[in-house]
């Protein structure tokens, strides 16, 4: 058992299924490595991570956490915590090098090799097919700001669930297309660093498109497939009862969850939002439906809520996140409140009408270090991990479809604009000898999934 700060909530755990997924959560660009070995060519965050000043510390991914090769040892990792599940996401450039044309054999092939070697140690794959690494010879001809991208996608999906549609049946399209719309191209703060709020909205438009074109590839290329979308949402909060802090609020719920959520669920666009940007959708006969397709699952990434006030000169959506005091915070300086996990799973259920849920990244960074016993102890990260699930289990109380957790991240990696430095993992990465030693939160999950088998057992 691992030490935690304060009481432990209680842990309903008789309130998830029998059948309930317990996992841990990567994405390719953020753990492989190997960025230029058996025909890999260049992302957009490969060339994003030599932008100087735009990643911490000038990190990047090249060997990120060598995955690539040491994904044996890391199965090995989730076969010790006890987990049934791993998401995972394969890498884009490594399977069409070029955006589009031929398949890398050799980049399927280890994707096969891992797939096999989860099933053969009992852990079932959920795959993620875009987790933010554009390949760059596609970002060069337009990359998201372009509908021939979306097309693309959907015939990389083909070729992915070719090949591997025979033992993966949980399949997620897009991760958080918000971060790859609004951060990579509004804010700058992502590949591909751009601020220009007609390409974000056109990005926005095209990464949903390739949501439905690739629901549409996969329901033909592997007919058992459950196809699910994983976006990221925040609970919103005025900082105050005024008018003009009330309507902030709403435009910043409309920015952060609406939007990426009304098209997908058949309701369109949202008309105040289109409105507020000014900016013409590249829409075509037959989008909508294909956005709305019909899905088997919805994949929620919860990190934090977000209080907003009025900010009529401020970027879109016009609204100034404000920073409450006297607040428990992460590593990351974000807001830790396991209550919006729940208000979150309630929305999706109530107002959605989401029929199965999985919680697909939930965490937390703290700066983590090997103490002189050899262990990492991180009692912050698993106080963080027993409030959220002790939030899903209130949720499943109410009604929610909830049929799983990923805890993000199996292993400290690259953690985007802020290189190594933050560290999620359930298990600790010594990136200068690739160490993995499971840290105390780890051991506290494992003992979560242990107990929760043995009170559904039977």
């Amino acid at each position: 058992m691992s030490e935690s700060t304060g009481p432990r909530p209680a842990l309903d755990l008789e309130a998830f299924p029998p059948s309930f997924a317990w996992g841990t959560a990567t994405s390719a660009y953020q753990i492989e490595g190997a960025v230029a070995e058996d025909g890999r060519a260049p992302s957009i965050w490969d060339t994003f991570s030599r932008v100087p000043g735009a990643i911490d510390n000038g990190d990047h991914g090249d060997t990120a956490c060598d995955h690539y090769h040491r994904w044996r040892e890391d199965i090995a990792l989730m076969k010790e915590l006890g987990t049934d599940t791993y998401r995972l996401s394969v890498a884009w450039p490594r399977v069409v090098p070029g955006g589009d044309g031929p398949v890398n054999k050799a980049g399927l092939d280890f994707y096969d090799r891992l797939v096999d070697g989860l099933l053969d140690a009992g852990i079932t794959p959920s795959v993620t097919l875009y987790h933010w690494d554009l390949p760059q010879a596609l970002q060069d001809r337009g990359g998201w700001t372009v509908r021939e991208t979306a097309e693309h996608l959907a015939a990389y999906t083909t070729a992915v669930a070719e090949r591997l549609g025979d033992r993966v049946t949980r399949w997620a399209t897009l991760n958080e297309p918000l971060c790859s719309g609004w951060i990579g191209h509004l804010e700058g703060r992502m590949a591909p660093g751009l601020t220009d709020l007609t390409a974000a909205v056109r990005a926005s438009y095209h990464l949903l498109l390739a949501h439905g074109l690739a629901t549409q590839a996969l329901r033909a290329a592997a007919p058992g497939a459950r196809i699910g979308l994983v976006t990221n949402h925040s609970t919103v909060a005025p900082a105050s009862d005024r008018p003009e802090d009330l309507a902030a609020a709403a435009r910043m719920d409309g920015h952060t969850n609406r939007w990426w959520l009304d098209p997908v669920y058949g309701r369109g666009f949202p008309t105040d939002m289109r409105e507020l940007y000014g900016v013409e959708l590249p829409e075509k006969p037959g989008d909508a439906e294909l956005i709305a397709a019909p899905l088997d699952w919805h994949g929620l990434n919860y990190y934090f809520p977000v209080t907003v006030a009025d900010d009529p000169e401020g970027p879109v959506p016009h609204a100034r996140e404000v920073r409450l005091p006297d607040v428990p915070r992460s590593g990351m300086d974000w807001q830790i409140d396991a209550g919006g996990l729940e208000a979150l799973l309630l929305r999706l259920t109530e107002d959605y009408g989401v029929r199965e849920l999985y919680v697909t990244e939930n965490g937390s960074a703290f700066p983590d270090a090997v103490g002189p016993d050899g262990a990492v102890h991180d009692p912050e990260r698993t106080g963080y991990l027993e409030q959220h699930l002790a939030a899903c289990a209130r949720a499943v109380r109410k009604g929610v479809p909830l049929a799983g957790y990923y805890a993000w991240s199996l292993l400290d990696n690259f953690e985007w604009a802020y290189g190594y430095d933050k560290r999620f993992g359930l298990v600790h990465v010594d990136y200068a000898t690739q160490k993995r030693t499971v840290k105390t939160s780890g051991r506290r999950y494992a003992d979560i999934i242990r107990a929760h088998r043995e009170a559904t057992a039977g």
